[in-house]
Formats: structure tokens, sequence, C-alpha cells
């Protein structure tokens, strides 16, 4: 089945006028046998997708066709986020104790068990890199202080950097591993990690999480279900943080904010996304799409302004090319396609 949506993009040409788009979702796997939170889009033919009962898929022919894989051992596992790098090397995190982080360097063929804390209070979020070898996990916190995992090898061993993160969690804070994209690094050195439940945060790195600095972040919160569930950023300034409460996916109370100076201060869209949003992702600075089990929304305005435009459940999305991939909890995968 096909959703075919137009939207007015608004790109600025003398004499000033508007250019309509077409908007299509496209179906490219539905029925698959694993709930779908993790995505990697390394370009625009290779994908890879983690999910429930130790899965991970992928394409590398844009999602015509896919390969299905489970890591011997890990069959258990919910694997929330993955990292890819091209067609033979990918890293997957699980949520929850104990906690995992495997590598493939043979396309899935085989994995590397590079981390494992059998803490009962661990649970890993999300997971992004700056470069083929410097990436960085965040978890849960464990006695007030966030987990944090710092690599500068490509993923081959971790080191624990939680006590660089001086500035102390409050009580019912901490994150979620809706889509492992409450993570974002950028350029050389800037991360930011951004929390949810009593208090909503965003705590920012420039040095590759050596110091930190935290801003709150007014999105709605106060409840263990609410927050902020994803966030990107276009270029070191404009970044867009979403969420909600997840018990009440169709409430669109206060759930998508922007920022224009890097996470300091945060501001309200004219009109919000349609309910709550486990995913968001930039196109192009001005085109933006967020998702949730609840739906899919469309910002031509780099986040002032959204349009729903699938009421079809999803868990995360991320760019690719002039469109985005999507990915959801009843083993759904889907390509939206925008074009003149």
């Amino acid at each position: 089945m096909r959703f075919v949506v137009k939207i007015a993009v608004f790109l600025i040409f003398p004499p000033f006028f508007c250019v309509a788009q077409t908007l299509e979702l496209v179906p490219l796997v539905t029925g698959a046998k694993t709930s779908m939170r993790g995505l990697a889009v390394v370009n625009e033919n290779v994908i890879w997708v983690s999910g429930s009962k130790g899965c991970v898929g992928k394409s590398l022919n844009g999602g015509k066709t896919w390969e299905w894989l489970q890591p011997k051992g890990y069959e258990a596992l919910d694997f929330r986020d993955i990292q890819a790098f091209d067609a033979e090397k990918a890293i997957v995190v699980n949520a929850g104790s104990p906690a995992y982080v495997l590598t493939t360097l043979d396309g899935g063929k085989t994995w590397q068990e590079n981390y494992k804390n059998t803490d009962t209070a661990i649970f890993l979020d999300g997971m992004d890199f700056w470069d083929p070898q410097n990436g960085i996990i965040f978890g849960d916190p464990i006695n007030g202080k966030m987990q944090l995992l710092r690599t500068a090898d490509g993923g081959a061993t971790w080191q624990n950097i939680s006590h660089l993160l001086t500035l102390p969690m409050q009580t019912g804070e901490a994150g979620f591993a809706a889509s492992g994209t409450t993570i974002k690094t950028f350029g050389k050195g800037k991360v930011w990690v951004a929390t949810g439940g009593v208090v909503s945060n965003i705590y920012q790195s420039n040095d590759y999480g050596n110091t930190w600095r935290v801003y709150a972040c007014p999105i709605i919160q106060g409840e263990a279900s609410t927050g902020t569930f994803s966030i990107d950023f276009f270029d070191a300034n404009n970044g867009i943080a979403v969420g909600g409460n997840y018990l009440k996916d169709k409430d669109n109370s206060n759930n998508v904010l922007y920022t224009k100076n890097g996470g300091k201060s945060w501001f309200k869209p004219s009109v919000p996304v349609s309910g709550y949003r486990s995913g968001v992702t930039y196109i192009t600075k001005r085109i933006c799409m967020a998702t949730g089990t609840s739906g899919t929304d469309v910002s031509t305005d780099g986040g002032k302004t959204w349009r729903n435009i699938s009421a079809l459940s999803f868990n995360a999305v991320k760019a690719l090319g002039r469109g985005a991939i999507l990915v959801g909890g009843k083993g759904q995968i889907y390509k939206a396609n925008i074009s003149p």
C-alpha cells in the first residue's frame, strides 16, 4: 500500500515562489519478526536496522532486498541502537541488563563481544560516532550518575568515562531507548544527550565528553513516560527535540521544540507535531521529519511548523538522500521519497 501526500516546500528564489513537492511513503518490509528501533543509513545503498529477538537487518541496494541476521548466543536481546560504517562493519547495543556491545567486521557473519556489564541497574540508551574511530554511548544513571562509555579504536574497546560528567542527574531523570537517537554527535568533539522523565535536560560537550554543561529542555516532563525521545542537529546551532508521553501517543502537548543556539535555549513551533514522537531527522536544513507510534509529520521551515502526513506507526527515522527511512514495532520498514 502506498501513501502519497503533496506538501509545499518553501524554497526562496527570486522573485519568491513556492515549489510543491510530492511525498511518498513506500513499504520496503512488512511483517518482519522483530520490533525495530535501531536504524543506520550509511548511504543511499547501505542501510542497517536492529531490533528485538536479537535481529539485525541489512540492505545493500537502498532497501529493495534485505538480509536478516541473528548474532549467535544473543538471540534474546533487544538491539535498540545500531551504528554502521559500510557494508561490512556495524555495532549494536542492547537495552537492559546485562548490557552488551557487539561488532561485526564481515557483514554480520560473525560478531565480537566488545563490552559486557552485568550490573542489574545498567541500561544503555543510545550511541553515536564522530568518525570511524571515536564514538560514545550513554545510559541511565547509576547512583545518580549518567553512564558514559567512549571508544577511540572503532568500538574494539570501551572506556567508562561516567566520572567526567560531574553534574548529578535528578531523581526520576533518565534516558529513553525508543530509537537510539537521544544522543547526537557533530563535528570534532561536539555531542548532545537528551534526558526525560521527572525532568528533561540537554547535556552538551564540545570535547568528546571530557567536560560537560547542562541546559534545561522545556519539553513536556514530570512523569516517567514523558520527556525528550529524540534529537537531531543540522549544524552546531540548529537542532530539534521531539518526545511527549508514550502512554498518550496522540497527545501533542508541548512535545516538539527547536533551538538556534546549540541547545542553550528552545522554542515552541507555531504548529506542533500531531502526537508523541520518538524519532526526528533533518533531510535538509528546512525539510525535517518526525515520527512515532501515532504517526509522522513533516516540516518545511526547519521545525517552526509541522504537518501530519500519515497515521502509520513507526519508532525511528533517518534521512536518506532527499528522503528518509522509517522503521517500526510491527516489523515494518518504509521509505519516504520526496520529489518535485
